[in-house]
């Protein structure tokens, strides 16, 4: 129910150690406030006994109020162990775009939020070099060029930081960002939480394209590492940033079938039109609270 005609609905992402009875208790509570269902999906991680679940119901008739929905279910998670969080439909994150000098995704995703593809406010691009700036005014988005210098990158952060807060991000992509954000970086973003946001909002709010199908050819120079070992496919993935290297969650990934005929540029036109695709996915699925991250992995509801 994502729909600009949509009703607005609360969603609950759900992780506890699994037990008979949760569907029934969390639909239950649910039920017993007049609520009505409009999508529930759950999975059982074998590998860890954790159950997951994505719960979504009308907010229309429901007896209690946005801001008595996370006081009310708050018993039913600690008795179940829940790690958990809530969301509504209509809550609109504020997305702020970090870039360098190629702009295939940066147009990609300027265009999808433009036709509401991506339900987010675009609060600002921000590049570390002038390149895209006239790119991103054609759509009316704000620009702000803060220049890394080679050896001290972390020196632009703590201006990085400032914007980030003065717009009130919520979210950080890094779009062909082509820098590696320091650990400083990353805890002072994850702990500032913007006040749109809920409690229970959780940490992993930038994401980050990397092209290639990882864990293969982590680093630079992706697209030349998988010629020069002659695979046959080349991927792209979007994940969560942490502070260990092209090593976050996953979120999203895909793959498209090369032939000894193609070269570097090949492989790298080819990878262009995967990351549009993949980042686009992975965004999309953050911004309509599909994810749920469980230690280094995610499950993705659809």
């Amino acid at each position: 129910m994502t729909g600009a005609d949509a009703s607005p609905t609360a969603i609950l992402l759900i992780a506890c150690p699994d037990r008979r009875g949760l569907v029934a208790r969390t639909a239950e509570f649910v039920a017993a406030r007049n609520g009505n269902i409009v999508h529930a999906d759950h999975h059982i991680d074998l590998s860890t006994g954790l159950f997951l679940m994505r719960l979504e119901w009308e907010l229309s008739g429901f007896e209690l109020g946005r801001d008595e929905i996370d006081t009310g279910f708050a018993p039913l998670a600690e008795e179940i162990g829940a790690d958990w969080s809530l969301h509504f439909s209509d809550t609109r994150a504020r997305l702020a775009v970090f870039v360098s000098r190629q702009e295939h995704c940066l147009s990609d995703l300027l265009l999808r939020q433009r036709v509401d593809e991506l339900r987010c406010e675009l609060a600002l691009v921000l590049g570390n070099h002038p390149d895209l700036e006239a790119l991103a005014h054609s759509f009316g988005a704000a620009f702000h060029h803060v220049p890394t210098e080679a050896g001290d990158r972390a020196a632009a952060e703590p201006r990085q930081l400032d914007l980030l807060r003065e717009h009130g991000v919520d979210v950080l992509v890094l779009a062909k960002y082509m820098q590696v954000l320091s650990p400083a970086f990353l805890r002072a973003f994850e702990q500032e939480v913007s006040p749109r946001q809920l409690r229970h909002a959780g940490r992993h709010r930038i994401i980050n394209i990397h092209h290639s199908f990882l864990p293969a050819f982590a680093g630079a120079n992706p697209y030349r590492q998988a010629f020069e070992r002659g695979v046959k496919i080349i991927g792209a993935t979007a994940h969560y940033v942490t502070e260990e290297l092209d090593a976050g969650p996953i979120i999203e990934q895909d793959t498209v079938r090369i032939s000894h005929r193609d070269t570097v540029d090949d492989l790298v036109r080819k990878g262009r039109d995967l990351e549009r695709v993949v980042l686009a996915r992975a965004v999309r699925s953050h911004l309509e609270n599909r994810v749920l991250v469980h230690g280094n992995r995610t499950s993705v509801f659809e």
